[in-house]
């Protein structure tokens, strides 16, 4: 699996979790599905995100989105 794949997969696993969290528990884990987008439209403009500099050093491919 390459970085690229891990971050989509691992932002898709946040946003559904935050989502079920927020139904069923507390409407405020609502707020983390807000962080992930924001993060997501961050790391689109600027190339930064910190989920794939953790993929990285655990020894994912390198793939096109993120060197």
């Amino acid at each position: 699996m390459t970085i690229d794949r891990a971050v989509m997969a691992f932002a898709g696993f946040v946003v559904l979790a935050s989502l079920a969290l927020g139904h069923w528990v507390s409407p405020y884990w609502l707020l983390l599905t807000a962080f992930a987008g924001l993060n997501m439209l961050q790391a689109a403009f600027t190339g930064l995100c910190p989920a794939a500099s953790i993929f990285k050093r655990l020894g994912f491919k390198v793939g096109c989105a993120f060197q």
